[in-house]
């Protein structure tokens, strides 16, 4: 099964035209990518934040947890 018009690879690439699929769409894609990421970062960040407040309610008041931690 061929998802291109090559049937050899013993050609010169340059006078080939599409050797994948979706050629062209690599900026499109690099940009999506770069979203989700910053996306992910943010939302990693909320959680985070959200996690260490409800530890502190949690376990104490932040003077007590300094003072557990200079000991």
């Amino acid at each position: 099964m061929s998802t291109t018009p090559i049937e050899t690879w013993a050609v010169d690439l340059g006078e080939v035209t599409n050797i994948y699929p979706m050629v062209g769409s690599e900026g499109i894609l690099a940009i999506i990518g770069i979203v989700l990421w910053i996306g992910w970062h943010v939302w990693q960040c909320r959680y985070e934040k959200k996690y260490f407040e409800e530890e502190l309610r949690r376990f104490g008041d932040p003077e007590n947890i300094r003072k557990s931690m200079s000991e």
